[in-house]
């Protein structure tokens, strides 16, 4: 591989792992019900757009699939078969008498990943060989021009890092107070901005380098709508609530000020104007189709218990990662968190003006 390496980078902030009551196999109903919305969308697009006598597809007869950012199920699963549902259907309609179409899968997410929990639960019966690829999909990760088609969802607005700005305390982005990307501060603002971007394009450069000419991906990612502030979501309000509970732990001791005031959590929400913006500077795809999710959870207040657990199912691996992996110190900063959200539940969400929004992109792989 001339001039190239093939980096698998590891990193802790995976979703909690196994299929216990704070797993998020358990706790992400949010995540598969968004899936489910996209299930239309996916298909009607895929029907359309995909085109099996595009000659930089090969000849094998084995269609490639990529779930980056998979987690530990089952979600993955059955975007997977939605995805196999309406390709073979579109393979079947445009080919005539074709030859069986085998499918190869493969499931991505972090080193830290609960593969183990993922391949457990894996369908007994599946159209497709299946494979597990740890590693960041902010490196490269397949060969060239291998891949058909690539999925992500909810997974693109985890940053690689924290910018490193906002946790430095003689820079005018230091983001003491906050533990997120609200956006009442410009300097922090434009540091994750910059972060968000350079992240997407290397995503991008990576993917167009795996993905064949012609090639489909399909993204599903939290954003918010134009003009509108995190600070001013229901979803922004909730984070920054989680950073009040750090607070509090620290006034009794049980975590360190200095370790609050220098946690941020690596999530940045764009809006569409941003990422049409990063995706078009890129150059290496095509926008298909951009539109707004309508997810059927969007105007309603979730309950403090399943909010809770969400929140933890998708944040513990960062809090740990941060303020170590004792299990008491972790304990106590969740159950204060669920304390005290449940006794302010009423007064946060009368703060909330809007919401934020979920975007599905599809992207087609030009041909160079």
């Amino acid at each position: 591989m001339a001039n190239e390496e093939i980096k698998i980078l590891g990193g802790s902030w995976a979703m909690v792992g196994g299929d216990g009551p704070c797993s998020y196999s358990q706790n992400s109903t949010y995540q598969r019900e968004m899936a489910d919305a996209a299930k239309g969308m996916i298909h009607g697009e895929i029907i359309e757009k995909l085109d099996f006598n595009n000659p930089h597809f090969n000849s094998s007869n084995t269609f490639r699939i990529a779930d980056f950012g998979c987690s530990a199920g089952p979600n993955t699963f059955f975007s997977v078969e939605n995805i196999i549902e309406a390709v073979e259907h579109k393979y079947d309609t445009q080919l005539h008498n074709p030859p069986p179409l085998e499918f190869q899968v493969f499931f991505n997410d972090v080193i830290a990943n609960d593969f183990n929990t993922l391949f457990n639960t894996l369908p007994s019966f599946q159209k497709y060989f299946a494979a597990g690829v740890p590693g960041s999909f902010y490196c490269r990760l397949f060969p060239k021009s291998t891949l058909h088609l690539a999925y992500s969802s909810y997974a693109l607005h985890w940053l690689s890092k924290v910018p490193k700005e906002v946790v430095d305390s003689k820079s005018p982005a230091w983001n003491k107070g906050s533990i997120l990307c609200s956006g009442t501060s410009k300097e922090v603002a434009k540091a994750y901005s910059a972060q968000f971007k350079n992240d997407t394009d290397t995503f991008l450069n990576a993917r167009a380098r795996e993905i064949a000419g012609g090639g489909l991906m399909v993204i599903i990612i939290a954003g918010l709508p134009d003009g509108i502030l995190m600070s001013e979501t229901g979803t922004g309000i909730s984070y920054d609530f989680l950073g009040s509970c750090l607070a509090d732990m620290a006034k009794l001791g049980v975590v360190s000020k200095e370790k609050v005031d220098s946690f941020n959590l690596p999530l940045y929400y764009s809006s569409a104007k941003e990422l049409e913006e990063i995706i078009r500077s890129n150059g290496h795809f095509c926008i298909e189709r951009m539109d707004k999710l309508n997810h059927p959870m969007s105007q309603k207040k979730p309950n403090v218990e399943f909010l809770v657990s969400q929140c933890r199912a998708t944040f513990q691996g960062v809090v740990e990662d941060h303020f170590g992996r004792d299990q008491h110190v972790v304990e106590k900063i969740f159950q204060h968190f669920a304390k005290k959200y449940a006794d302010n539940y009423y007064s946060i969400f009368s703060g909330v003006r809007h919401q934020h929004i979920d975007f599905f992109i599809l992207l087609k792989r030009n041909i160079d």
